[in-house]
């Protein structure tokens, strides 16, 4: 039988990083999102030898869909656009905040039925990041709160934008995902990416 200590050690590792490797900021212009309820199975994430911590932020498998579910997309601005994670509660059972801010140029009709729609609606969102990774805002354990503000700017000079704002608790910071991604324009498939 593991005892507590021997399952802590079981989940520690060293973290590395060559010095000179580059880390870009910031995420790609395009993000992907689904209404929870349209996933029929999530991805897993590693577990301890107990069953309980994640040991890896990675997910394995696919996301499982219904009939004819398809993720969506919105085209977003990145330089004004952000992915973030704090944490938030207390030990031992401290987990992630993440959040992202996308930015959408537009308020016009569909941008407005997109955001009527985020507003009052349990999401996921997959966010590809500028070293080509795809990380996962929102999980099947806790609600995904979305809310979305609009601004018609201001004068000539002025420019528009709708802001999505979410929130989504996960036992770790966005987790990555590189299993397939089927979308209204066909398969998106990291882990064959050259």
């Amino acid at each position: 039988m593991a005892t507590a200590s021997s399952s802590c050690l079981n989940i520690q590792k060293s973290l590395a990083w060559c010095q000179g490797t580059p880390e870009y900021a910031g995420v790609r212009r395009r993000i992907y999102y689904l209404a929870k309820s349209e996933i029929v199975a999530w991805p897993l994430l590693e577990r301890d030898a107990n069953g309980i911590r994640a040991i890896s932020a990675k997910y394995k498998g696919d996301f499982t869909l219904k009939a004819d579910a398809k993720w969506k997309y919105i085209d977003i601005l990145p330089d004004k656009s952000q992915l973030t994670s704090e944490p938030q509660g207390e030990l031992p059972s401290q987990t992630q905040l993440n959040k992202l801010v996308a930015v959408h140029p537009g308020v016009g009709a569909e941008a407005s039925a997109a955001a009527a729609y985020l507003n009052n609606s349990d999401n996921v969102f997959i966010v590809q990041d500028m070293n080509d990774k795809y990380r996962v805002v929102g999980c099947d354990k806790w609600l995904t709160k979305t809310t979305v503000n609009q601004d018609n700017g201001q004068g000539a000079s002025g420019t528009t934008s709708t802001t999505i704002n979410v929130e989504a608790s996960d036992e770790v910071p966005a987790p990555f995902y590189d299993g397939e991604i089927v979308t209204e324009d066909g398969i998106i498939n990291p882990s064959k990416a050259a």
